[in-house]
Parts: structure tokens; C-alpha cells; sequence
């Protein structure tokens, strides 16, 4: 998956992270209330996530890390505390 405006939409950095193996289960998940970004109850599953966006889950949070480079796909995130 390339990254191209240096953003990602919510339902496939679900799928990306492993957090959901469907894009179906990635939507009943964000509509049905799991997923905050940044502190907030986000029901979107289209939200363009940005570098440094919090994603919050089942009581784990992440921190979206993009790179940007042409050649290269999704760098990584990393689970905060």
C-alpha cells in the first residue's frame, strides 16, 4: 500500500496493524463505537489518519508513522503507553 498525500484512511490502518483481519470487521468496529483517534470517538471509517495521529483501541494506543517516500510503503507505527 503506497502512501501518497502522507495519509491513510482509519479502516486500512486497522487492517494494516493487524488490529482487524477484514475491512468488514474494520468498519463494525469503528461504526460500532471501538475506536478513538486522538481522544475522540471517531464512527468514520474514511478519517484520514496523519503522522502522529493517536489511534485508540480495546485499551491499546498507537501513534501513526508514515513515510513519505515514493519508493517505499507504510513504515510503521508504534504501540504507546
Amino acid at each position: 500500500m503506497k502512501i501518497r498525500d502522507n495519509t491513510i484512511k482509519l479502516n486500512q490502518y486497522l487492517k494494516l496493524m493487524g488490529i482487524v483481519p477484514t475491512g468488514g470487521q474494520a468498519k463494525l468496529m469503528i461504526q460500532g463505537g471501538d475506536v478513538q483517534v486522538n481522544g475522540m470517538l471517531e464512527t468514520r471509517r474514511g478519517r484520514r489518519l496523519v503522522p502522529g495521529d493517536k489511534i485508540t483501541i480495546e485499551g491499546k494506543t498507537f501513534e501513526v508513522n508514515l513515510d513519505n517516500n515514493e519508493n517505499q510503503d507504510i513504515d510503521f507505527s508504534e504501540q504507546i503507553e
